[in-house]
């Protein structure tokens, strides 16, 4: 796979700085790798967390009873008994103010690992007698299950990397879909409680993501592979120590750190689509390195090309010659439809030293590609009136790679780790439209040829420290994220027929006098964005009414540097001689050809406005105070308040070429509570109020307006954009009943200042898509969630290893408006869902080492788009959506998987709303966009190696 990768670079002509990445990653493996030693031994590793709150016990004695071999937990509590022969042990826990611990019959089989996670209970006196309280292995691992899910300081919910093992998901926006409160949104973007993405925060091993689009507020989870997270959990309440940006939830994903042994794994697998396999084809041309994502250089502009002002202000001839120089790329290849293809390898070394200390390495290699086809119907409508009649079918080409490398060490009280993720990600399309535009009484013969690809790099450097002073803990973080969007030459060309005035033949639409963005058009684009960052974190332990509490205060800074510039150029009819009318019959692969541009044919010209670039800044500072208080054995709060001081700057120009700056200051206090109550072991009572924001997207904020063909819009920014001010009310009661086993019922109100909406207005003709504050809205709602294995139902083995779960929201939004914005006083929130289901079905047996997994999602009607008067609301349609899943071992060393996605293949369906009921009536409703993707069927097989056996 090494060899395949560096072939494609080798050939492309990429990205410097992305090359850079990509050979740093692999020195830095072969250095490492070419260190270590695969000696394998039997262990024993696993977590020491108190029982009431969940905290790391650091320096925490762990021995082998009628042993000398002992250790002590590190600063993240960990611990690992290396050189161990197979058989039965007991383990020894012991740490000053705590009840001492034995645990029994824990079992080690030569050459694996033995992970077993501990919970210890503070000593209730201080007699001198030692209290050792003793446990089964089994008893004590479901234990600490216990206590990790029930001492989460807010309301949350997540997915480990077993479960995303158990699913069909690829990557992270996949998994999110499993999460409880969680849809996603265009197949990459994640919706928490029914709201938009726009109000959640991406944190990645703690340090903030920054949006990876360039015209809304958005980070794009489908260019993390899922195989390289550790875990994925939703905050969906605030604490002090969180950003204080979101209102539907923060995502923290996780990537992996140091293994537990030395292992080598490599998967491959292909996948087959009902619609678009081995069906007929048509793309663009693919060159060279595009296979790994990375766009090669000759798409860009053409060197020669004069910069816009002096293209603007040339002459005929010359700009017939800067014509020439670009390729003349308006042409498609047929084939048939080949099947998906993914490859991932994963490579984990560590190593220990006599000094106690420990080096880890955790590397990972992902590649995906594969072509699908979607047929859509597309219509629009003026006071009810059709305006055009489309079926367009779009071919694309998918391509995804990712490289992870993470680095730790940890000895003691101390731990350092470098974590690195890369991923690029490229869609190449071609879109075929048909269909008719009424007002006009033409047909129309469409073409759309598009290239995007996106890019994300994330270095970070972390301590964890446990100071001597007052047993202090420090948590220090520097972060650097670069992101890139690139969309070179998107091109567009629409033959027209007009019915009314008798024509037979299909003509291409040419403008005349100047370019147009939507035909005859060449559009190119490219946005990067820097991010630096930093935090510290200190965590002080104090007792308070003779109960354990702790103070954490901390600072961060995150500063970004934005640049965004667009071209638009466009092909023209020439009005300095005669122009040759039989060139507009042409076929779009010859149409534009070096001969047909002189002073008879056609003439490239540039509609590059002045508003389409900007440079753009955001600074952010922020510190907080959180308080951990015990009050009683039963009552936890976490209390305290952040403080966050924003600038963004935008800085471009106006239609007349007047740069204008536009700018927003804010210093927020966002108070935030979380308290619960623990009614016993088992079950957990949760309230929590807070105060937090939104800031608009830097992209939201310029006038940059982007065409879009296939939705026939322009999306245009709003300087006068406020931030948006939300309060949080928050109730749960939860349950744990067993081992992996959970019920809970949560209420949740948000009350929006100034809530910022995705709006459609009229203008230039046509339409355009926009952004602007409500006034207000409110939410509520509530959440069920429940999991439980199926044993209770029979002792027979197939039962004990079945479980079913399921989780399920309900929301009611309400918005009061602007009276400009639309005929009506209140609505929905945009981007609301007032349901999301997810059901799941799921069998593991360790027995036969085979699994299989039935999923079941679904969200509710929401608002796509606001309208305005005499132009309805637009509506997104929620899709059943179930997936299958069945994987079996071989011999320990392989595992066969089979994956059948989107089952039922039903529309994904846009419409005008025109009667009372939210759901769509076809008889009454209009119809704007239907959408099929088709149904995926993929196997792979994995093959993994505990090194040195």
């Amino acid at each position: 796979m090494l060899i395949i990768l560096l072939q494609q670079l080798n050939n492309a002509k990429v990205n410097k700085r992305q090359f850079n990445t990509f050979s740093i990653v692999v020195l830095i493996l072969v250095l490492f790798t070419s260190s270590l030693t695969f000696a394998q031994n039997a262990k024993i590793t696993g977590k020491v967390v108190d029982k009431a709150n969940g905290e790391t016990l650091i320096g925490l004695a762990v021995g082998i009873e009628g042993s000398t071999k002992g250790t002590l937990t590190d600063v993240e509590g960990r611990f690992t008994l290396t050189g161990l022969t197979a058989g039965k042990y007991n383990l020894t826990f012991r740490y000053l103010g705590y009840q001492a611990k034995t645990i029994t019959a824990v079992e080690v089989k030569a050459g694996q690992v033995t992970t077993l996670d501990v919970q210890m209970e503070q000593s209730a006196t201080q007699a001198l007698k030692e209290v050792v309280v003793t446990a089964s292995y089994k008893q004590e691992t479901v234990g600490a299950l216990y206590a990790k899910q029930k001492n989460n300081i807010s309301i949350s919910n997540g997915i480990s990397s077993d479960q995303i093992k158990k699913s069909p998901d690829r990557n992270t926006s996949e998994v999110l879909k499993r999460v409880s409160g969680a849809s996603i949104q265009d197949n990459k973007f994640v919706v928490i409680r029914g709201l938009s993405d726009r109000y959640n925060s991406t944190l990645l091993n703690g340090a903030v993501l920054p949006s990876t689009e360039p015209d809304k507020k958005a980070f794009s989870f489908d260019i993390i592979p899922s195989n390289l997270i550790d875990n994925l959990i939703i905050s969906k309440t605030a604490s002090p120590e969180l950003p204080g940006e979101f209102a539907g939830g923060v995502i923290q994903v996780v990537t992996k750190d140091i293994p537990d042994q030395n292992y080598i794994s490599l998967s491959v697998g292909a996948g087959y689509n009902t619609q678009s396999t081995f069906k007929d084809f048509n793309l663009g041309e693919k060159k060279n390195g595009e296979f790994l994502g990375f766009v090669n250089s000759e798409r860009n502009i053409p060197q020669g090309v004069p910069k816009t002002i002096a293209f603007r202000t040339a002459g005929a001839q010359e700009k017939i010659n800067a014509g020439k120089l670009f390729d003349n790329s308006f042409n498609t290849k047929s084939s048939k439809g080949v099947p998906s293809q993914n490859y991932q390898l994963n490579l984990g070394l560590q190593k220990s030293f006599e000094n106690d200390g420990k080096l880890g390495l955790i590397f990972s290699l992902s590649q995906r590609n594969g072509e699908s086809i979607s047929n859509s119907e597309r219509y629009d409508y003026e006071s009810n009136y059709k305006q055009f009649d489309f079926n367009d079918r779009i071919f694309k080409y998918s391509t995804s790679s990712g490289a992870l490398l993470n680095l730790a060490y940890v000895k003691g009280n101390n731990k350092i780790a470098l974590k690195n993720l890369y991923n690029i990600s490229l869609d190449n399309s071609y879109t075929s439209r048909y269909g008719v535009q009424i007002a006009e009484q033409d047909s129309i013969r469409g073409n759309s040829l598009d290239l995007v690809s996106k890019s994300l790099l994330n270095n970070q450097l972390e301590g964890d420290h446990k100071l001597n002073w007052k047993d202090v803990k420090v948590n220090w973080n520097m972060n650097y994220s670069y992101t890139e969007r690139n969309q070179p030459d998107l091109k567009s060309l629409n033959y027209r027929l007009d019915y009314d005035q008798g024509a037979t033949k299909y003509e291409a639409i040419v403008p005349n006098g100047t370019a147009s963005r939507t035909d005859a058009s060449r559009f190119f684009s490219n946005m990067t964005e820097d991010s630096y960052g930093g935090a510290l974190n200190f965590t002080i332990p104090f007792n308070l009414f003779n109960e354990k509490s702790s103070a954490k205060l901390g600072f961060l800074k995150q500063y970004k540097l934005r640049d965004f510039a667009a071209r638009k150029f466009g092909y023209i009819r020439s009005s300095y001689g005669t122009f040759d009318q039989n060139l507009l019959y042409l076929p779009m692969d010859k149409i534009f050809e070096g001969q047909n541009l002189n002073l008879n044919g056609f003439i490239m010209d540039e509609g590059t406005e002045n508003a389409d670039k900007y440079d753009a800044t955001s600074d952010l500072n922020a510190g907080y105070i959180q308080f951990d208080n015990k009050i009683g054995s039963k009552t936890r709060v976490i209390w305290g308040v952040r403080l966050e001081d924003s600038y963004q700057l935008v800085n471009t120009f106006d239609p007349s070429g007047n740069k204008l700056k536009v700018e927003n200051t804010y210093l927020d206090v966002l108070p935030s509570l979380n308290l619960t109550y623990s009614l016993n072991d088992k079950t957990n009572i949760r309230i929590a109020a807070s105060q937090t924001v939104t800031r608009p997207e830097l992209r939201e904020m310029s006038r940059f307006g982007f065409f879009d063909y296939i939705s026939k819009r322009i999306l245009q920014g709003n300087p006068d954009l406020k931030r948006s001010q939300n309060t949080n009310l928050d109730f749960k009661y939860e349950i744990y009943p067993s081992n992996g086993q959970i019920l809970s019922f949560s209420a949740f109100y948000k009350n929006f200042q100034n809530p910022i909406e995705q709006i459609v207005s009229s203008g230039n003709g046509g339409k355009n898509v926009s952004f602007q504050n409500a006034n207000s809205a409110n939410t509520y709602g509530f959440e069920i969630e429940a999991r439980k294995n199926l044993e209770f139902l029979g002792n027979k083995d197939f039962l004990k290893n079945l479980t079913i779960y399921t989780n399920a929201s309900f929301i009611i939004s309400t918005v009061n408006l602007n009276s400009l914005v639309s005929e009506v006083t209140s609505r929905a929130l945009q981007g609301q869902s007032p349901y999301l289901l997810n059901a799941g079905l799921q069998y593991a047996s360790p027995k036969n080492d085979m699994a299989f997994s039935l999923l079941y999602n679904k969200i509710g009607p929401r608002i796509a788009e606001v309208g305005y008067e005499g132009y309805a609301d637009i509506y997104e349609r929620g899709r059943d959506m179930l997936d299958f899943q069945i994987s079996k071992n071989f011999s320990k060393r392989f595992e066969l998987k089979l994956n059948v996605s989107d089952i039922l293949n039903q529309k994904q369906i846009f419409y005008q709303n025109n009667d009372s009921k939210k759901t769509y009536d076809a008889s009454k409703d209009n119809l704007m966009n239907a959408v099929k993707y088709g149904s995926g069927i993929s196997l792979s097989l994995k093959y993994d190696l505990s090194l040195g056996k």
